[in-house]
């Protein structure tokens, strides 16, 4: 037999290569290359696979060692800190009496699935209790040791502990794949004997609990259905923030109690902007005048800025038949989210629309098209219809009903990369005019499972093409964007547009898609020059997006203070006293008359109390009205940021409005 090798090699990330003696592990390979490496190390990564530090490495392996300022070596700490609150729960709360789900990091921590034999409930009071346990686990240093086992052992393990969760798990996982438990021992000097608590996990882990040098926050306790699926069983999922600095966890606690004061629903309730009722059904706002006027407003600007662009404005109805939602794919990808049939699927029913897209494309066929008609741009405000899981709903940001800025280009492939240049132009302005800045562009495509097993439609040139088109767009534009695969819709690759809120939040908003699919699926066409028939491309587009998910995002960006431009209501007049209520009328009079939208405010109250209601209500000014205005043709202004104004004019009053609205600042 020939004889093991004494010794293995490793490249490193620069190219150089380190020898060390066979079965050497990823700490063995820290430590040959310096202490401080070794003390700094959490994990490696074996040919792009994180893996623990105290396993062997492989003979020619390209080797990275994860630290903890790394966002690998984030993921690690939140990961390995999820899995101390599980022990934490488990010796709180009896370890035969705790069943594990899952325990997954998220943006800004991790998260736990529990449920307990006994029926109990973690109440918010009991999360300052778990988090001393953990500190404790952390400071008693326990290391954390991975076992593999075979299926066999694995099902009988977590069916001898009458852990559903973890069964179903192991049964999922496909078969050959290696079965990894972690638990945790007391260190050598100290026993060196393992604690009671045993995971199912994939891993990595850090060496040690004392090696979570990280700050944490257990937040709160929610339900949530093991699996996503409301037909399970409702387990008990804790939250955590988790941060490498205190700073970092201060902030985004100060964040979360932001958030809960900009909450979109406190605030449309407080606002008087719209409202939700069991009466009409859930997920199914109520737009409110004062709600409405801002919709309005943002659909006049889309609307103008359309105009200037050659769109044209259709209306389509709210349903259609079944088969256009099978030609288009919908019915087959969306089904689940569609409202049910109306009608019978054998005969040809009806549903509540999901896209405008079909209707759009239906439209396109009314006639035949030529060249010389195309690009031909078709926008419409369109109401679709998503039957949303309740536990799903959430505000204006999760709805059954609402309102796409929808436009469909229909373009030739020689107009394409022009228009979807100009399309892209389009939302990075509206984005800009409502302040959001901080804008990341995203391109989705199919990622490595080009066939998609049913997730995409259309023949892998297609989606060549417009994937092509799409990133060559995007470079002519200068955008720094990223690709992110697996991310298309399923007809076709996508540019998304993504802002960050003032809370330092994620949010999707404008996108672009481009389509080969739906024109083929339709059998679209026009009359080319040399007089054959050829395909259209077709360009998706929504700048906005949902306008409801758009006003939910938005009102809590802003904080309710809404900018003058977009304001329900933009000047309250006050009076100081009755004795200048016909003064107050001619002025509300001229401001209305100049399109400026008033609240008169001449209650029978002290104008301390006007102002404040008016601030309450984030009315960006307020014009008061005394005897010595009234004498002069003056107004004394107060503004919602810059507070009291030097006295303005009726004329430099208006002015300075109409300048403001006008400038949309």
């Amino acid at each position: 037999m020939p004889e093991a090798k004494s010794n293995i090699t490793v490249r490193l990330p620069d190219g150089s290569e380190r020898s060390l003696p066979a079965g050497a592990t990823g700490a063995d390979l820290a430590a040959d290359i310096g202490p401080g490496l070794a003390k700094a190390a959490l994990a490696v990564e074996v040919n792009g696979e994180l893996r623990d530090l105290s396993r062997p490495l492989p003979d020619g392996a390209t080797v990275n060692i994860v630290k903890a300022d790394s966002d690998a070596g984030l993921e690690m700490l939140r990961h390995s800190t999820a899995h101390v609150m599980a022990q934490a729960v488990m010796d709180i709360y009896g370890q035969d009496n705790v069943r594990l789900g899952i325990g997954p990091t998220i943006k800004s921590g991790f998260y736990y699935d529990f449920d307990f034999a006994d029926g109990r409930r973690i109440k918010e009071e009991d999360l300052a209790r778990i988090e001393q346990r953990m500190a404790e686990i952390i400071a008693a240093d326990q290391v954390f040791v991975r076992k593999e086992v075979d299926r066999a052992e694995a099902l009988e393990t977590w069916k001898a502990r009458g852990d559903r969760f973890k069964c179903d798990l192991i049964e999922g996982f496909p078969a050959g794949e290696p079965i990894s438990f972690y638990y945790n021992a007391v260190p050598e000097g100290r026993g060196g004997e393992p604690t009671r608590f045993v995971d199912l996990c994939r891993g990595p882990h850090v060496p040690s609990t004392g090696r979570l040098k990280v700050f944490f926050k257990l937040l709160s306790v929610a339900g949530a259905y093991w699996r996503g699926d409301e037909k399970n069983p409702m387990m008990q999922r804790v939250y955590a923030a988790c941060f490498r600095d205190k700073q970092q966890l201060e902030k985004h606690l100060y964040n979360l109690e932001q958030a809960k004061q900009r909450d979109h629903r406190k605030l449309g309730r407080e606002l008087k902007l719209f409202h939700f009722t069991d009466e009409v059904g859930p997920g199914l706002p109520l737009w409110l005048p004062r709600g409405t006027t801002v919709l309005e407003t943002l659909v006049d600007f889309l609307k103008v800025e359309q105009r200037k662009r050659g769109y044209q404005t259709v209306s389509t109805p709210h349903i259609g038949r079944l088969d256009l939602y099978k030609t288009s794919g919908h019915w087959q990808n969306y089904r689940e989210s569609i409202f049910p049939l109306m009608g019978d699927e054998e005969t040809g029913g009806f549903v509540l629309k999901p896209m405008n897209c079909p209707h759009h494309v239906e439209i396109y066929k009314s006639e035949l098209r030529s060249y010389r008609d195309l690009p031909l741009r078709l926008a419409e405000f369109g109401t679709v219809y998503r039957y949303e899981k309740s536990g799903e709903l959430g505000g204006l940001k999760r709805v059954r009903g609402f309102t796409v800025d929808d436009a469909h280009l229909f373009v030739t492939p020689d107009q394409l990369q022009e228009e979807f240049m100009g399309v892209v132009e389009l939302v990075q302005l509206v984005l800009a005019t409502l302040g959001l800045g901080d804008v990341q562009a995203r391109v989705g495509t199919r990622g490595d499972d080009p066939e998609g097993v049913g997730k995409w439609v259309g023949s892998p040139e297609a989606w060549a093409r417009a994937e092509t088109d799409i990133i060559a767009a995007c470079d002519r534009m200068q955008l720094d964007y990223t690709v992110e695969a697996g991310e298309a819709a399923f007809y076709g690759p996508k540019l998304d547009f993504v802002v960050t809120d003032a809370l330092d939040r994620e949010w999707q908003m404008g996108t672009v898609q481009v389509d080969y699919n739906l024109p083929e699926r339709f059998g679209l066409e026009y009359t080319a020059k040399e007089g054959t028939r050829q395909r259209p491309v077709m360009i998706h587009r929504a700048p906005f997006g949902s306008l409801e998910r758009l006003m939910g995002v938005y009102i809590e960006h802003i904080g309710g203070a809404f900018p003058l431009w977009l304001a329900p209501v933009q000047v309250s007049v006050a009076p100081i006293t009755d004795d200048q209520l016909e003064g107050a009328r001619a002025l509300a009079g001229r401001l209305e008359a100049a399109g400026v939208r008033v609240h008169r405010s001449f209650e029978n109250e002290p104008i301390g109390a006007k102002i404040k209601r008016a601030r309450l209500e984030k009315i960006p000014y307020v014009a008061i009205l005394g005897a010595r205005e009234i004498a002069a043709s003056t107004v004394a202004a107060r503004h919602r940021e810059d507070g009291e104004l030097d006295p303005l004019s009726w004329d430099a009053f208006l002015a300075r409005l109409q300048q403001e609205i006008e400038s949309r600042s």
